[in-house]
């Protein structure tokens, strides 16, 4: 238990509002707010050049957003807590979740790829530790979340009510196996998808019942348009649209409103996802 303690804690001085909330709203589908929005992408696209001029040939735009996301966690660490028994816990390290695919076909599986950071992970740690996953899964494709739900698949339907029922109490109180959580994407700090690759813009993508995961973001295509400066003259302009779907029990609206300024904050300038960052720590 001590070892579990270390991962995740309980925050217990949240305003007397915060904590009856969870009660009041007891399912994280039916608490969750949506938000679209974009950002101007020449600086990203141009930062992300540079740092395959530097080395990482595999850089993406993925790779930007996550380290982005856990740049907003070391300062707005609430973004890192979830509800569990009707009661707010707050992480020691970020999760993160996505799915990816093999190859780019109809036919091919799609799987999670799960990484854990720390909150104060520069760019290169996040492109190292997902590029490691994501080459042990393409040349792999077995694996412990394969083997995990290829197993589940094999129970008969009426056994496997019962299994999700118990895991779902499991759940509730903290009791399900560590080796479960690790492979499990419904128990992630942030899930994150891309809808760039398929050509389409971003979806709203629901939360999860079961689980843990308070955030999921889907980030879309390029789209261009022209619009005119001051001097009237007329520019061509790239922008990334973006989505989150936020479990509000979490923190409030205003707090939700400074993490995503930051995130505004850090697409005009990525280069400071180079630094390591000054973390700030939940309240107790």
């Amino acid at each position: 238990m001590a070892r579990k303690e270390k991962e995740w804690r309980k925050v217990k001085s949240i305003p007397a509002m915060s904590q009856i909330v969870p009660f009041i709203m007891v399912n994280r589908t039916g608490a969750m707010n949506m938000v679209r929005d974009s950002f101007e992408s020449s600086k990203v696209e141009k930062y992300i050049k540079e740092k395959q001029a530097e080395g990482m040939q595999n850089l993406s735009l993925m790779h930007v957003m996550i380290a982005a996301y856990i740049r907003i966690v070391a300062q707005r660490p609430a973004l890192n807590r979830f509800i569990r028994g009707q009661r707010i816990w707050t992480r020691k390290n970020v999760e993160i979740a996505l799915t990816i695919k093999k190859e780019m076909t109809l036919e091919s599986p799609d799987t999670v790829v799960k990484v854990t950071l720390p909150k104060n992970a520069t760019l290169r740690d996040v492109y190292e530790a997902l590029n490691a996953e994501i080459v042990n899964y393409r040349n792999d494709p077995s694996g412990d979340f394969e083997d995990t739900v290829n197993i589940l698949s094999r129970i008969p339907a009426l056994v496997m009510k019962f299994v999700i029922h118990l895991l779902k109490t499991m759940d509730y109180f903290g009791l399900i196996p560590k080796f479960l959580l690790k492979v499990s994407p419904f128990h992630c700090s942030y899930f994150i998808t891309s809808m760039g690759s398929l050509g389409i813009p971003p979806i709203f993508h629901h939360l999860y019942d079961f689980g843990t995961c308070p955030v999921f973001c889907a980030f879309g295509t390029k789209r261009r348009e022209y619009e005119m400066d001051a001097e009237g003259t007329v520019k061509k302009k790239s922008y990334i649209d973006f989505t989150y779907v936020l479990d509000e029990r979490i923190c409030d609206g205003y707090y939700y409103a400074s993490a995503l300024r930051i995130l505004k904050n850090i697409m005009k300038n990525p280069w400071q996802l180079d630094e390591v960052p000054e973390v700030v720590e939940d309240i107790k």
